[in-house]
Formats: structure tokens, sequence, C-alpha cells
């Protein structure tokens, strides 16, 4: 039993990787949704300890500001990366998701792979290549569920 925060970039594959772990029985949040994030774009500190206190095994994707504070609550943190070229193709071609459809987004995302990734990469206990076939990430993450 394992909590197992799933971190990176947009782009990366999180919401994907989240989906097929979801597909295969396990308890999964992803915060860019249903209201995780406040306005400020932080997690909203209470409800997540709250999901931390009630679970003992759950993968939680998601990358804010003050993520760092619940670090100690999980037993991985897992940086999903790729290369900007192929995060900045995925945020343009997806369609559950309107971030990085603008160009200033885009720009915004090549800043953060400069500025907030190193800081991702430094605290993850794991880094995954977000360009491996999904069924291959989902098995390494089960693998840390364990």
């Amino acid at each position: 039993m394992a909590r197992v925060l799933i971190t990176g970039m947009s782009g990366a594959g999180k919401t994907t990787l989240l989906d097929e772990l979801r597909a295969r029985g396990h308890h999964t949040v992803d915060t860019d949704y249903a209201r995780w994030v406040r306005p400020d774009g932080d997690w909203d500190e209470p409800r997540m300890s709250r999901l931390l206190d009630a679970h003992q095994t759950v993968v939680v994707s998601g990358t804010v500001s003050n993520q760092g504070r619940f670090y100690d609550r999980f037993e991985h943190v897992v940086l999903l990366s790729a290369p900007l070229p192929v995060l900045l193709q995925r945020v343009s071609q997806r369609s559950g998701n309107p971030y990085g459809s603008t160009a200033e987004q885009r720009a915004e995302i090549a800043g953060y792979i400069e500025t907030v990734e190193p800081l991702l990469r430094r605290n993850a206990t794991v880094e995954l290549d977000g360009r491996r076939p999904i069924g291959e990430l989902a098995d390494e993450v089960e693998a840390l569920l364990r």
C-alpha cells in the first residue's frame, strides 16, 4: 500500500496515466478537475489532507506550487517528463483540457520547463519518460503501489 504523487509539466501524460490506473482498478485523483485547485492555483490543503488521511493507497496527479507541503505524505513522488516539443504537440492536440491551446500558454510551458521542472526533478523519488507506452508506465506505478 502506498500513496503516489504523479507530477510533471502539462502534456507529460499525467491524466492519461491516471486514466489507465483507474481502469486497472486503482483509486486515483486528478487534481486538475473537481475543484482541487483553488483560484490562486494552489491545492485546497484541508481537502488534500483529508484525502491522504482517508486513503492508504491512492494515486494523485497534479503540479501546483504548494504540493511540496505534502511530499512527506507520499511514499513516492513520480516526475513524468517529456521533451518540450512533445509537450507542446500534445497540449495543442488534446481536447479535454484547454490549457496550452494559445501561444501564450505554450510559451508559459516552455518557461516552466526551465524553472519548475528542475524543482520537481530535485524532489522526485522516480522519474518516468512520458513518451513510453502507457501500459508500461502504469506497470511501473503499480509496482510502486505494492
